[in-house]
């Protein structure tokens, strides 16, 4: 059996390998609706609440791409406290010749009050 590691840092470690992970709060951008409902007399309210975009370089199978969407739901919902159906993942193959001009330059380059975490890499 291999070393085990928290998911923490596989995410960590898996951000740095694939590219370039990007939340977006709806919210912060005026698009959010609380849709209401009323179940049984209860009002039930739902926030349309975090996206989530991984851009990374393709070559990454199925299995791959859902086991890190899954990852990245599960500390979204626990970090940001809002339920799993939320949250959406969204992951974006972006070739290496495209990366400097798709993903370098206008999401780290020129954004940078936007990074939590920057690349240890410059291009």
């Amino acid at each position: 059996m291999g070393k085990q590691i928290s998911r923490r840092r596989f995410l960590k470690k898996s951000a740095i390998a694939l590219g370039t992970a990007a939340a977006c709060d709806l919210r912060d951008i005026g698009s959010a609706e609380q849709v209401s409902a009323t179940l049984s007399g209860e009002t039930l309210k739902e926030e349309i609440d975090p996206h989530v975009i991984v851009k990374l370089y393709p070559g990454r199978s199925e299995q791959q791409k859902i086991r890190l969407a899954e990852a990245i739901v599960k500390d979204v919902v626990a970090i940001v406290q809002c339920g799993e159906e939320s949250v959406s993942v969204a992951i974006e193959e972006i070739k290496p010749e495209d990366w400097a001009e798709k993903v370098y330059k206008p999401d780290i380059l020129n954004s940078p009050g936007k990074i939590y975490k920057k690349p240890g890499y410059s291009m």
